[in-house]
């Protein structure tokens, strides 16, 4: 009999995640010790369950530049490289204590500049606490370097991903506020990657529209969209029926990959609720969807909260969180015998066992 998944259930479910942000996932404890470690003194609030609900309040106004105004506090914490690794480790911990068996995490080694740390001193740094927490929780996290678009050092962080590829970064990101900042002023980065044959996905289509999809695609060549909702704008609905504009027709004919967060959308304004998140839309006409937490703290989420949400709002059964997790390690940025073993021997496997195994039968 097939089952609708619990949020208890899917927590056990062996998941994929693709976009998660390392500043956007500290524990607020962590953030309170870290605060009177290296006394820093600007936290809105002292403690850490005030400070919990301080950053989720924060993060609801429905604009995606006061959104990203919440990571002063987190950035401001983890400026030294025990800092760092030790963020790093307990995000580790955290995705696998939620059923996750591969993530990749990003972050922006520009900003953990300010208390004398080298980039290369980050991404070390970042990559020791993975590293740490794979052996101890058997979880594999490979990160992206993030370059942030309103800054000018998109070639250096690019060409610190090709430098650490084959020590755990597994591509690269550019990140921030989408108005104003086009992905095509980083064209000189993406080019350079494009050379090297790495990997990289850009942040687009959340903030901003279809122009900024297009340019991520045709100018920049991404591999996946971060986020990508505004490729509704490109698709008519009559009811059942669809017809896709050029752009929706070929993200989905080329199956680029989609990095949606669907709590944190609706956090900064690009959907109106998890019911009308064009991600149902999406799945339907079989786009390449994946399913992702953004910023764990900031939305007060997990992947496994995610889709629960999911669940109540679609109906979705093991068949369709499945989908979205193959779709995700179909388009993790590891070598493709890598995902074919996640695919066929953790993840097939994992779901089979949970179908049947629910509290309560599908309407």
């Amino acid at each position: 009999m097939n089952v609708r998944p619990t949020l208890e259930d899917i927590r056990r479910a062996p998941k994929v995640l693709l976009h998660d942000h390392l500043d956007g996932g500290l524990r607020p404890e962590t953030i309170v010790e870290l605060a009177q470690e290296s006394g820093y003194t600007d936290l809105p609030v002292a403690d850490a369950d005030g400070l919990r609900e301080w950053f989720e309040a924060a993060s609801n106004s429905g604009s995606l530049e006061r959104y990203l105004e919440t990571f002063t506090h987190t950035v401001g914490v983890m400026q030294t490289a025990e800092a760092l690794s030790r963020v790093a480790y307990e995000c580790a911990e955290d995705l696998a204590a939620d059923g996750i068996v591969y993530a990749e995490v990003r972050y922006a080694p520009e900003q953990h500049l300010a208390g004398g740390l080298t980039l290369e001193q980050v991404v070390e740094a970042v990559l020791d606490g993975f590293s740490r927490g794979r052996r101890d929780f058997g979880i594999r996290v490979g990160t992206l370097v993030t370059a942030m678009r309103h800054q000018a050092r998109s070639m250096e962080i690019a060409e610190l991903a090709v430098r650490y590829r084959d020590d755990g970064v597994v591509g690269f990101d550019i990140a921030g506020a989408e108005a104003g900042y086009p992905p095509t002023r980083h064209l000189d980065a993406f080019e350079y990657l494009q050379r090297e044959n790495a990997h990289f996905t850009i942040h687009a289509g959340e903030g901003f529209g279809l122009p900024s999809i297009w340019q991520a695609i045709q100018w920049c060549g991404a591999d996946r969209l971060g986020h990508g909702v505004r490729i509704i704008d490109d698709i008519e609905v009559d009811g059942d029926d669809a017809r896709l504009g050029r752009l929706a027709g070929y993200v989905r004919d080329k199956r680029i990959p989609l990095e949606m967060c669907p709590t944190s959308n609706i956090q900064t304004g690009a959907a109106k609720s998890i019911a009308e998140h064009p991600i149902g839309l999406l799945r339907r006409l079989s786009f390449r969807v994946t399913v992702n937490t953004d910023n764990r703290l900031m939305s007060g989420t997990t992947l496994s909260q995610e889709f629960a949400k999911l669940v109540e709002a679609f109906g979705y059964g093991w068949d369709d969180l499945q989908w979205f997790t193959v779709n995700a390690m179909k388009s993790a940025f590891v070598p493709f015998n890598e995902r074919l073993e996640f695919i066929n021997g953790v993840i097939k496997p994992g779901f089979a066992q949970l179908k049947w195994t629910g509290s309560r039968p599908l309407a």
